[in-house]
């Protein structure tokens, strides 16, 4: 599939510089200077630039053989308006607001885990089959056993990613890990890939001294500068612009790396997407845009957010190459994330995945779905359309894996994961003092009194102040 995509993308370019070479000839001679990007390349020198010209914006601005003959022979129904040519037409016709059919969505495996005949994937052998399967099966098991100790009251929040298991393990598996991620909050698998392993995570949940972020953020809001993977942030869609910040900073660096950036149908609503895709296209970094359309933004459907055919209808309003598909398909998350990020990286532009999913489980602890969403609902997908279930067929399929084995599996990590916790649970808590450090070289005078104003709240109060927490 990406060999084909290389191919399309190098068909466009050379029907470009055809036009860019008959626009040239039309001009006569001068200082045009020619780049594949939009920004100047390092050392050209300033002032003028209207003779620079972009080939990936050229190339957008006709899109047939009719507008080129028309642009050589510098037809007068043709003007050269900033950002490009444009013809004219005597009939005033509207843009529709939207496409007579939806765009269709990318898919491998059927419901039976079988792949679809003609169906154009990345091969995965046995090897990375099987850990892509246990690292799925590993998600939704600490999902469970972390969901309960929240129930019990040993951690004080706690948020799933039931349902979207192969989103989070198929694009972490499709990356490099040089390759930067700036997560939402349903992401946790992408960094268990990466290598984080289940004591950290019961270390950030129950916010003790081993604990990354030193007990200040909320459980699930894990990090890793080793892992190259940017802490949760509670805000919606914050992360987005920032991903395209890091993604020019590999650019200017020409590094072979991308950073992928996650967030739900919910972040499209924010201004910070459509800022960041707008970002990203005119700076042609190399991010990788990846929305879980999951149905849900809390309680919000997708239906009272927006009026298009989704999400992946806005990347080509912002010039984005985008695709649709299939997130309960751990076999099409892994070809459209692996095709996307050589894309991205070797042709120096973003990429907008859709991938359609449902999420099976609450928003968080927080949350009762079932206010809002029928209960047969859930259940169709939580079965039905199960991921890991689905791709486990596959993997039975092919030999490589036995009920034995999956016994074997899941009694290996829920063990892990409560002895985990109880090692979590016996780690001491950070002292009140972390409270007020690591955000100014020499703490203000303002910070010291608030600091003294909680001591001696404390002293007067200690029954309301956890015991567990050094003073």
């Amino acid at each position: 599939m990406a060999a084909w995509l290389a191919g399309t993308s190098s068909e466009l370019a050379r029907r470009a510089a055809r036009r860019l070479a008959c626009e040239l000839r039309r001009r006569g001679p001068g200082p045009w200077f020619l780049s594949l990007s939009t920004v100047p390349a390092l050392g050209q020198p300033a002032g003028d630039r209207r003779g620079f010209c972009s080939v990936r914006r050229f190339a957008a601005a006709a899109t047939s053989d009719e507008s080129e003959g028309e642009f050589a022979r510098g037809d007068p129904q043709v003007v050269d308006f900033p950002g490009g040519k444009l013809s004219f037409v005597g009939e005033m016709n509207f843009v529709p607001e939207s496409q007579r059919e939806r765009i269709k969505c990318y898919r491998v495996l059927d419901d039976d885990g079988g792949t679809i005949y003609s169906s154009i994937f990345k091969e995965v052998g046995k090897e990375l089959a099987l850990k892509m399967y246990s690292n799925m099966v590993t998600l939704q098991i600490m999902d469970t056993i972390f969901y309960e100790a929240q129930r019990q009251g040993r951690i004080s929040f706690y948020l799933t990613s039931n349902g979207e298991e192969a989103i989070n393990i198929a694009s972490a598996a499709a990356l490099s890990a040089d390759d930067i991620v700036l997560p939402q909050y349903r992401e946790p698998g992408v960094l268990l890939w990466r290598g984080f392993t289940l004591q950290e995570f019961a270390n950030q949940l129950f916010g003790n001294k081993m604990d990354y972020g030193k007990g200040r953020q909320m459980p699930i809001h894990y990090g890793s500068n080793r892992l190259n993977y940017f802490t949760v942030s509670s805000p919606i869609a914050t992360q987005l612009p920032q991903a395209v910040g890091a993604a020019y900073s590999l650019k200017m660096d020409k590094k072979y790396a991308c950073t992928i950036t996650y967030f739900g149908d919910g972040g499209t609503s924010e201004g910070d997407f459509h800022a960041a895709l707008n970002f990203a296209a005119v700076t042609e970094s190399p991010v990788i845009f990846f929305c879980r359309n999951n149905g849900w933004a809390i309680s919000t459907p997708t239906t009272e957010q927006f009026r298009s055919d989704g999400v992946v209808t806005r990347g080509q309003a912002y010039g984005i190459r985008s695709i649709r598909v299939d997130g309960n398909d751990t076999l099409a998350v892994y070809s459209a994330v692996h095709a996307a990020r050589e894309m991205a990286i070797t042709e120096g532009r973003p990429i907008l995945i859709e991938a359609m999913t449902y999420r099976v489980g609450h928003h968080s602890t927080s949350d009762d779905s079932t206010k809002y969403r029928p209960a047969d609902e859930i259940k169709h997908w939580q079965t039905a359309r199960d991921p890991i279930s689905r791709y486990r067929k596959w993997v039975q399929g092919n030999g490589w894996w036995c009920d034995a084995e999956e016994t074997e599996l899941r009694n290996n990590v829920r063990r892990e994961l409560l002895q985990a916790i109880q090692v979590a649970e016996r780690i001491p808590k950070h002292g009140l003092a972390e409270l007020f450090n690591d955000v100014y070289d020499r703490v203000p005078s303002n910070l010291r009194e608030q600091q003294r104003s909680l001591l001696d709240t404390i002293q007067k109060h200690p029954s309301d102040y956890p015991t567990d927490v050094p003073v």
